[in-house]
């Protein structure tokens, strides 16, 4: 008896410290949600007053965003267009370069493709950001420059080396038996890697083809640097222009990236099983 109620002791004890963490943990991640809500539903006088909730909510920002009646907002669906064209675009291709480097390496065995994740991998010691200027010159060398493949392709290789090992590592945790009773039938490592490999590896393609989705979504820098015309660029660059003047809009910048993060998140949310379980596949080798 004392033994259990000690136990529980212990048991309330963890829980409580998980709380003392969770929570404040909880309240700074959702403070910035919480200040975005309340500016896009906020009228224009009386988005800065510093009130915890505004006295006349409004939507009326967001008519305003998606009828593009500010001239910051004047290409605000194609912006968004574009932002979802580079994103599925980048989620597409990296999905297939990752996919197929992966089962070369893992399944085919191909000689040097450990070497190769390795030296892709190795790209990882060197910031991102360093990247853009040497990036920036190669993509103006090719005469990609203001061309949303040159924004496509920069992020594909710089999600690319991730997915690889990602994949890499959940396809070594398959049974090579499998492959062998596919081959003594007289499968091809085309219908291999179709019959075999592709439906074991659903979980983990799908985490990284959102992973790379999400992060071409996301991108700022890059985007900025390659693209310039207002008719090409991502929405999260116009979403710059909002702060080029002292008498910035709060309200519909903020009710624009309310706009904005939305797809983000409903895509998280709704493969976030797939995503906890594949970015994570062969972290732990049975």
């Amino acid at each position: 008896m004392t033994a259990r109620r000690k136990f529980r002791w212990k048991d309330v004890g963890t829980e409580a410290r998980l709380l003392l963490i969770g929570i404040p943990v909880l309240v700074w991640t959702l403070l910035p949600v919480y200040h975005m809500v309340l500016f896009a539903i906020s009228p224009r006088d009386s988005a800065t007053s510093g009130a915890l909730w505004p006295k006349s909510p409004t939507l009326s920002n967001f008519s305003v965003v998606f009828g593009e009646k500010h001239h910051y907002l004047n290409n605000f669906w194609v912006q968004l267009g574009n932002s979802v064209f580079i994103a599925v675009a980048v989620g597409a291709i990296t999905l297939f370069v990752a996919t197929t480097a992966a089962f070369a390496i893992s399944r085919l065995r191909v000689r040097g493709g450990r070497t190769v994740l390795n030296m892709a991998l190795f790209t990882y010691f060197i910031p991102a950001a360093f990247l853009a200027v040497p990036m920036y010159k190669t993509m103006g060398n090719y005469g990609l420059l203001n061309s949303q493949w040159a924004l496509i392709l920069a992020m594909v290789t710089i999600a690319s080396p991730y997915c690889i090992w990602v994949l890499k590592q959940a396809s070594d945790k398959l049974p090579y038996e499998l492959d062998e009773a596919a081959r003594m039938d007289g499968a091809s490592p085309l219908q291999l890697f179709r019959l075999v490999y592709l439906p074991l590896m659903v979980p983990s393609l799908v985490a990284v083809g959102t992973y790379a989705l999400l992060l071409a979504w996301n991108e700022y820098l890059y985007a900025f640097l390659l693209l310039s015309n207002d008719k090409s660029v991502t929405l999260a660059v116009a979403l710059g222009n909002f702060l080029a003047a002292d008498d910035s809009p709060w309200e519909l910048l903020m009710a624009t990236g309310l706009v904005y993060a939305l797809p983000p998140a409903a895509i998280y949310y709704t493969f976030k099983r797939y995503m906890v379980g594949g970015l994570t596949a062969g972290a732990v080798k049975s």
